[in-house]
């Protein structure tokens, strides 16, 4: 598995409508069928895939922050959805509703399975459940000078995009913080809101209708993607094959 092109009703915005981490994915409900049908060929036997909307938002993606250990909600979502989130998703993830001034968590909060990075302002009390539920390391933090920084940036544990704007600098510091490579870059042709535009945990991603070759490469490339589950192994086994033959 790879990267995947997709849209939302002609929406190249991915991450706005769905949600991607290595053990559950939350899709927005009332898109059409091929957008859900994407989702389920990818990931149908590897993590449950969740139909829902939050506090009666579609824009799921940009209303939650989660990873594999848990999934923080705001705390507008009503009771159903929590229960229909909860059944859809394995034990082992808690969900957490959250008292937040910021409440579209998913912009203002970026993580992967061990750090997150997030906005200046946002309460210590959300920093704290943040770090129990998610079990992450928390990092107040601007995205090139943006304190949207899950609109900014897209991370999994094996790398990072970082909206173009950033400065070198800004990069290293960032890296050195979540320990993975990170690279400056676009998606959907040229956009720099990355977390809105593509959606991504260890093994794959999916992106715009609309994102070019180059800019696939690249995502290929700093998420890791070609080395993935699949073809890893079947290296591995060419190399033993080799080795047994000479």
């Amino acid at each position: 598995m790879a990267v995947v092109r997709t849209s939302f009703e002609n929406n190249n915005e991915i991450g706005v409508f769905s949600k991607l981490t290595n053990s559950y994915c939350l899709v927005a409900i009332g898109g059409s069928a091929n957008f859900y049908s994407v989702f389920e060929s990818e990931l149908q036997d590897v993590i449950p895939v969740c139909y829902t909307s939050v506090a009666g938002c579609r824009i799921i993606g940009r209303m939650t922050v989660g990873n594999r250990h848990g999934l923080l909600v705001p705390s507008g979502t009503t009771d159903q959805e929590l229960q229909q989130i909860r059944n859809s998703l394995p034990d082992s993830v808690k969900i957490q509703r959250v008292e937040e001034r910021l409440s579209a968590l998913g912009n203002v909060i970026a993580c992967n399975d061990y750090v997150a990075l997030v906005h200046p302002d946002l309460d210590r009390e959300t920093e704290e459940i943040l770090a129990d539920v998610l079990k992450v390391e928390v990092f107040r933090q601007t995205v090139a000078d943006n304190v949207l920084v899950g609109s900014y940036c897209a991370l999994s544990n094996q790398g990072g995009l970082l909206s173009p704007k950033t400065s070198v600098t800004d990069q290293e510091e960032l890296s050195s913080l979540l320990q993975v490579p990170l690279v400056a870059g676009t998606v959907n042709r040229g956009a720099d809101v990355i977390g809105a535009g593509m959606v991504v945990n260890d093994w794959c991603a999916f992106t715009g209708q609309d994102t070019t070759s180059t800019e696939l490469s690249v995502i290929e490339s700093v998420f890791k993607l070609n080395d993935a589950q699949p073809s890893a192994i079947t290296k591995e086994m060419r190399a033993s094959l080799i080795e047994s033959m000479t």
